[in-house]
């Protein structure tokens, strides 16, 4: 089991850099678009690195998924908590797609944020992160 919970936070850990990192991407890239001046070479790099980061996210979502379901039913941990993180796993994926959703939008040249959404937006895996740490460690029901 501690291998298997070590992957899982392995996997874990490395997809949320993804997430962390992607929306600060898109806070620079629509900054490029908002500004003055088209830099179609920034925003073209910038293109090229959201596709890439959000195409090495995916697989590690996979994988902190598989290890963190095969913890959850192969071990059968269990609780109440277990409840709410489940929902905000859930919600995670849902930020995760979207952000795949806004790498298709921005390649398109089709962005309709601002950069000031865009920081907003950044902060939302801050706070799910901290909340499911909460659960998993304090297990407060």
């Amino acid at each position: 089991m501690l291998w298997i919970k070590s992957l899982h936070i392995i996997f874990v850990t490395s997809w949320f850099a993804g997430l962390f990192y992607l929306p600060r991407l898109f806070v620079n890239h629509a900054m490029v678009l908002d500004s003055a001046s088209t830099d179609t070479a920034t925003s073209e790099r910038l293109k090229l690195m959201e596709h890439k980061l959000y195409r090495f996210m995916s697989p590690l979502a996979l994988l902190a998924l598989g290890f963190g379901i095969w913890l959850w039913l192969g071990f059968g941990i269990s609780g109440r908590w277990m409840h709410p993180k489940l929902a905000l796993v859930a919600a995670l994926l849902g930020y995760h797609f979207y952000c795949g959703k806004l790498v298709k939008a921005f390649k398109q040249d089709n962005n309709k944020h601002s950069h000031v959404w865009y920081r907003w937006f950044n902060e939302l895996p801050v706070i799910v992160l901290t909340v499911i740490v909460i659960l998993v460690v304090v297990k407060p029901f």
